[in-house]
C-alpha cells in the first residue's frame, strides 16, 4: 500500500471512481481510492441502472443533462463496453395532482435543455400497448434518458484507471482520519496510514461515519432499497418507466433483457440493512403486474437489496465544508449518482486541482442546512 498520496478518495462506487477519473485526466495520478468492500459494494453495483433527466429541481436537472452529454461519449472514452442505451423514460401520472406536477417540470426541464415532453393516456398506448392506461392519465417523456449496465461501468473506470496509474485498495476499511487543526493530514485504514492533504468522502451511505471521524455531522441517512430481475424475455421495453405517486421504476435490461424493477417501501427504517426480503417481492409485483399486466406469468429470477444515502431534500452535498481544508464532499445522492456521476466527477475534480468549478455547485454545498437554503427535490423514486 502506498504511504502517501496527493489525494484520497474513500469510497470505490461511481462517485469516487468518476472523481479519479478526472482527476486522472487533469494530469494528477497520485490518487489512491479506498473501498472497504468490492468496488460498487453499497449502490453503484445494485441499482437498476437508468440514467434520468426529469427532475424538479436546476441543479440536478443541469448536473443529469451535461452529464447525458458525457454518458454518450463515455464508453468509447473508457474503451469498454457498458451497453448505454438512449431508449428514454417514461414518467407516468395517475392523478390530476400529478400531471400538474410533471407538467410544471416540463416547463423548467424546457427551459434548461431537457427534450422531455407530455403524453396523453392514448399516445402512450399507442407507442407501448402493453402499459395500462385505465389508470394512467398520461406522462412525461424524455427520449434522451436511457440506461446502462452499472457493473460495467464501474469494471470500466477501474480498468482505466489502473492503466492511468491511479491506485485503488479494494477490501481496506478506513479506521479513522488524522486531522490537525482543521487540516487533513491522513487516512488510516486497517492496511496501514495513508499520508495526504486532500480526502474525498464519496462514501455513500456510509459518508455519515467518515465525516464523523474528522469532526463533521452528516444529515444524511441510509435506507435500504430492494430490487429483482425477471427471466430473460424478448425484447419489447425499451423506455424506463416510473411512477412517483407508487415509487416504483421498471425497465428491460440490455443485452440480459431481463424486466428489472423495485419500489420504495414507506415503511423502511433507516440502517444498513442489505437482505432481502419477501415482502418486497409482494409490493412490488402487485404494482408491477397493474402497469404491466402481461408479466403476469413472468418468473422473478433473482432479487437483492442496496442502500441510498439520503439527504433532507434529495439533493447531494457537494464541495468543502467550512472551518476544514481540503474535506471534499460527494454523496447524498439519494438513489440517483449514478445518474449524474459523470458531470459530477469532473466538477469536483476541478475543485481539487482549480479551486473552482465550471459550473456552480455552491447550493449543494453541506452549509445550506446550517442556513435553512433548502429546496427539495420532488422526483425522487421510492
Amino acid at each position: 500500500m502506498k504511504r502517501s498520496a496527493e489525494v484520497v478518495i474513500v469510497g470505490g462506487g461511481i462517485s469516487g471512481l468518476t472523481i479519479a477519473y478526472h482527476l486522472a485526466k487533469m494530469g494528477h495520478t497520485d490518487v489512491v481510492v479506498v473501498e472497504r468492500r468490492y468496488l460498487g459494494y453499497g449502490a453503484t453495483g445494485r441499482c437498476g441502472g437508468g440514467i434520468r433527466q426529469q427532475w424538479s429541481t436546476e441543479e440536478n436537472i443541469v448536473l443529469a443533462r451535461e452529464s447525458v452529454r458525457m454518458w454518450e461519449r463515455l464508453e468509447e472514452e473508457l474503451g469498454y463496453p457498458i451497453y448505454y442505451r438512449q431508449g428514454g423514460y417514461l414518467v407516468t401520472a395517475t392523478t390530476e395532482e400529478e400531471v400538474r406536477d410533471i407538467k410544471r417540470n416540463i416547463k423548467l426541464q424546457n427551459s434548461l435543455g431537457v427534450p422531455s415532453r407530455w403524453m396523453e393516456a392514448d399516445e402512450i398506448k399507442e407507442e407501448w400497448p402493453w402499459i395500462n392506461t385505465d389508470f394512467v392519465i398520461g406522462g412525461s417523456f424524455c427520449p434522451t434518458d436511457g440506461k446502462v449496465m452499472p457493473p460495467r461501468v464501474v469494471w470500466a473506470y477501474a480498468r482505466k484507471l489502473r492503466e492511468m496509474g491511479v491506485r485503488i485498495y479494494d477490501f481496506t476499511e478506513v479506521r479513522g482520519v488524522k486531522v490537525e487543526e482543521g487540516k487533513i493530514r491522513g487516512v488510516i485504514t486497517d492496511k496501514g496510514e495513508i499520508e495526504t492533504g486532500i480526502l474525498v468522502n464519496a462514501a455513500g451511505a456510509w459518508s455519515r461515519e467518515i465525516a464523523r471521524m474528522v469532526g463533521v455531522e452528516l444529515p444524511n441517512t441510509p435506507y435500504r432499497h430492494e430490487i429483482a430481475v425477471t427471466e430473460p424475455l424478448k425484447y419489447f421495453l425499451e423506455p424506463m418507466v416510473i411512477n412517483f405517486r407508487y415509487g416504483i421504476y421498471f425497465t428491460q435490461t440490455w443485452p440480459r433483457t431481463e424486466i428489472v424493477g423495485g419500489i420504495g417501501n414507506p415503511e423502511e427504517k433507516p440502517g444498513y440493512n442489505m437482505r432481502a426480503s419477501p415482502g418486497f417481492l409482494n409490493m412490488y409485483t402487485k404494482v408491477l403486474i397493474r402497469f404491466m399486466p402481461c408479466l403476469r406469468h413472468v418468473k422473478i429470477e433473482r432479487q437483492w437489496a442496496g442502500l441510498y444515502d439520503v439527504t433532507p431534500d434529495a439533493r447531494p452535498i457537494l464541495g468543502d465544508v467550512d472551518g476544514y481544508d481540503r474535506f471534499i464532499q460527494a454523496h447524498g445522492y439519494s438513489g440517483h449518482g449514478l445518474m449524474i456521476s459523470p458531470m459530477v466527477g469532473k466538477l469536483i475534480a476541478e475543485l481539487i486541482v482549480d479551486g473552482k468549478t465550471s459550473l456552480p455547485i455552491d447550493s449543494l454545498n453541506l452549509r445550506r442546512f446550517e442556513e435553512g437554503k433548502v429546496i427539495r427535490e420532488a422526483n425522487v423514486v421510492g
